[in-house]
């Protein structure tokens, strides 16, 4: 049991680097003073699912859920 302990510790370290490297390669959510006339709603903004900026909202999505469920794991106590 404590390798499967060690390599879940070593796991949840690694998601917790690749959830803050994701997070900073978003952008900001703030468009600034074009929000005001209109001009976010573009293509981009309108298609943001299929961009690159979708996909990393998706990864993080995914990757705080495996964040979360290695964390319950882990703090169980069974080992």
């Amino acid at each position: 049991m404590t390798v499967l302990k060690t390599i879940l510790t070593v796991l949840f370290i690694i998601i917790s680097l690749v959830i803050t490297v994701i997070i900073l390669m978003q952008e900001g959510k703030s468009q600034g003073l074009g929000a005001i006339s209109g001009a976010a709603d573009t293509y981009w903004g309108k298609n943001k699912g299929r961009s690159m900026e979708g996909m990393l909202v998706k990864l993080t999505k995914v990757c705080v859920a495996l964040f979360l469920i290695l964390a319950v794991v882990l703090n169980l106590g069974i080992w």
